[in-house]
């Protein structure tokens, strides 16, 4: 594995120089992970840095009956948890492999180190710290002010748009998780996401089979995203 290459091609480092990539790189160290293995659980002391290389880590606060209320999704390219790298607090949350996972690890010593060297990393953080607090700006909205269709219909809409495929019946996409994961995604239960699609192909919105999705009326279903519909 080239770390250098694959440093370069995270979002949240690309403005850095060969200098400091190249510090970076060498006290990265691969990690692999299994299908639904935690990097963490909330409350860990703060390990270090992780970047995802390959798979999906999700972000996740679990309640004391058991509800998991899902945060973020970290994709290939995206930092995880890099809040207490310095604040020093513990991990306000848990991050688990959504599949088979290989990531990139610098231990707070060793990042710590390096920032000091090179303050330009400093800089790279501050970027990806202010964009995940607007994703959580946004998420807060979405489940204080928008019932289940709208938070459901307007991720439909997202996908959609984002990986559809116009075809003659509509769009159509692949969903790559279970109504479950969506569920907690969502803020909510698998049984109300369940309800809600079905109402969905009830009014002929959408049509499913399995995780097939096919969208017949993108614009009505914006207008529920929205709030302009019930």
């Amino acid at each position: 594995m080239d770390k250098t290459a694959l440093l370069k091609r995270v979002p949240f480092f690309h403005e850095l120089g060969e200098t400091e990539i190249a510090a970076l790189a060498q006290h990265a160290v691969e990690k692999t992970y299994g299908k639904g293995e935690f990097l963490f659980a909330e409350g860990d002391e703060c390990k270090g840095l992780f970047v995802v290389v390959r798979g999906a880590v999700r972000i996740l606060k679990c309640s004391a009956s058991g509800r998991e209320q899902s945060l973020d999704m970290q994709l290939p390219g995206t930092p995880v948890a890099e809040l207490p790298l310095f604040d020093g607090g513990k991990y306000p949350a848990a991050a688990q492999c959504v599949d088979e996972a290989e990531l990139l690890f610098i231990s707070r010593r060793d990042f710590d180190a390096t920032l000091r060297q090179h303050p330009e990393i400093a800089m790279a953080v501050i970027r990806s710290l202010s964009m995940r607090l607007r994703r959580m700006v946004m998420l807060v909205e979405e489940l204080s002010l928008k019932e289940v269709s709208q938070r459901l219909a307007r991720r439909l809409v997202t996908l959609a748009e984002g990986k559809g495929r116009k075809t003659g019946a509509g769009v159509e996409f692949e969903l790559a998780y279970s109504q479950q994961e969506i569920a907690a995604q969502l803020g909510t239960v698998r049984e109300l996401v369940s309800r809600t699609l079905g109402r969905f192909q009830d009014e002929k919105l959408i049509s499913t089979d399995g995780r097939h999705i096919t969208v017949h009326s993108l614009p009505e279903l914006k207008e529920i995203a929205s709030g302009l519909k019930k």
